[in-house]
């Protein structure tokens, strides 16, 4: 392999400079860097995990030659991830002639903030909806929210901010769709193709040049923190007060940006995000639509990868139990060597999957149920958006001709150390008839195959009674039940 060229500084837009640091710890969080360096405080830090989208701002990214804007959490996006980047805050906000921006004075006049300390957030978040889509929807305007937390003013003002927004201005004339084509020269400008290494030792971060590199570097770093999207790895630092260094920051490999579909198979990148994976799922797997809409708000399925997702192990990792249930395959690389594992062979025991030093998630490869395969995803947790999975069920089914089940998969997630299949419960329906009978007596298995835990999401009883029950709901959802088991208020208004 070349020589790869590197350099010893990271280089990004902040609002319209150019920024330049030599001096960067792994660990150094955009939060921090834009209060306590640049003085912008009017991003918030509230939660420091992710949750309240106080310290919301926008990211700016080349995406297959494109430049997408995207919300994001501060105060867990890592600055190692901001190499050619445009980072846009509050501050950077402008209209016409010196007024407020469009957003700003639609939150003015419907009384949109009270105490005012989550509004820059909301701002942000509903600029960054507002520039993809003008006039939006409801639901589009709770989407792009499920990330921002508000206690005073009970979200029906922001609403009514977010519907009018276009009355006070038109995206065509933002400064950020003006200055667009000028922003992304800049930005293709600084993607020059080099490593960048800042530090020494335990201090290093790392940026490797392409998906080639990161394989090199990890050969040479076998124990070194791979961080994708951060939106866990920024918790082990803000959270839990991990030393992660040294760090390798791969989200700008375009290499691991890929998804494609062939061969009725869905081949997912390791750095594909939850965002750009959204559309593809969706249309070919729509089960797997809602469930993504789930996970996080907006800010963190932006940042957050299902390689990641993967690769972390966690047993109460969303996407992990429904891919395992569709029988999906993972690709992981060392060196210039690649392996192909089923997904489920990946998760051996709790905080501990098969990868060999320095090897890595690569991509991950998802069949298309055909005609006639009937799947479903269901997650329980205490509120329906951004919350963390308190018991997760995937099922898979194919029937023979006689109504008998011919093939079937079920897995879950926050019932076991892992991600793990029910065999239990799949034998015991196995050449049985699909029938009510044959799943309560299925139902039954459940204890062979889970014992699962009790915690602050749920007890052990709640979640192996919900286990048995999501069994049920997909038996009855696959046999024509009645009446809809799943209205969202939208459908029922």
């Amino acid at each position: 392999m070349a020589t790869v060229k590197t350099r010893n500084q990271i280089r990004f837009i902040l609002n319209g400079e150019d920024v330049v640091l030599g001096a960067v710890a792994p660990d150094a969080t955009l939060l921090d860097y834009l209060r306590l360096q640049r003085s912008l405080r009017g991003t918030k830090e509230g939660c420091a995990e992710g949750d309240c989208g106080a310290c919301t701002v926008l990211v700016g990214r080349l995406a297959s030659g494109k430049l997408v804007y995207e919300s994001v959490n501060a105060c867990i996006r890592f600055m190692g991830s901001l190499d050619g980047c445009h980072v846009v805050t509050i501050e950077h906000l402008k209209g016409e002639g010196g007024r407020l921006h469009p957003v700003q004075q639609a939150m003015v006049d419907f009384h949109g903030s009270q105490c005012g300390f989550c509004t820059p957030g909301f701002v942000m978040s509903l600029y960054g909806l507002w520039m993809k889509s003008p006039e939006p929807s409801d639901a589009e305007i709770e989407k792009s929210l499920q990330g921002n937390l508000c206690r005073c003013t009970g979200y029906e003002a922001i609403m009514r901010a977010a519907r009018a927004i276009s009355d006070y201005g038109k995206v065509a004339r933002d400064p950020l769709l003006a200055e667009r084509e000028a922003i992304t020269s800049r930005l293709r400008a600084l993607k020059d193709g080099t490593r960048v290494e800042i530090g020494e030792g335990k201090s290093r971060l790392v940026i490797p040049a392409d998906v080639d590199d990161l394989a090199t570097i990890l050969e040479q770093e076998p124990t070194a923190t791979v961080v994708a999207g951060s939106t866990d790895v920024g918790l082990w630092v803000t959270k839990q007060m991990r030393d992660i260094a040294p760090a390798v920051f791969i989200a700008n490999l375009d290499g691991l940006h890929s998804i494609s579909v062939e061969n009725g198979v869905i081949s997912i990148g390791a750095g594909v995000t939850y965002t750009e994976a959204f559309e593809t799922l969706a249309k070919h797997i729509p089960a797997l639509g809602p469930l993504v809409d789930r996970i996080g708000g907006e800010q963190v399925r932006n940042m957050g990868t299902i390689g990641g997702n993967i690769a972390n192990g966690s047993p109460i990792g969303d996407t992990p139990p429904p891919l395992i249930a569709l029988g999906a395959a993972l690709t992981l690389r060392k060196g210039a060597s690649r392996r192909t594992i089923p997904l489920q062979d990946f998760f051996v025991a709790y905080g501990k999957q098969d990868r060999a030093p320095g090897e890595f998630v690569e991509a991950v490869h998802v069949p298309v149920p055909a005609t006639g395969e009937k799947f479903a995803v269901y997650k329980v947790t205490k509120r329906r958006d951004e919350d963390i999975t308190a018991t997760l069920g995937a099922f898979w089914l194919t029937l023979a001709e006689d109504g008998t089940v011919a093939k079937v998969r079920i897995a879950y997630g926050g019932m076991a150390a892992t991600p793990k299949r029910a065999s239990a419960v799949e034998a015991a329906l196995l050449g049985k008839p699909w029938t009510e009978a044959t799943v309560e007596a299925a139902m039954a298995r459940y204890a062979e195959d889970f014992t699962p835990l009790t915690d602050m999401r749920a007890t052990a009883e709640y979640r192996a009674l919900a286990a048995k029950n999501l069994l049920l709901r997909f038996y009855m959802e696959t046999t024509g039940a009645s009446a809809p088991l799943r209205v969202s208020r939208h459908e029922a208004a």
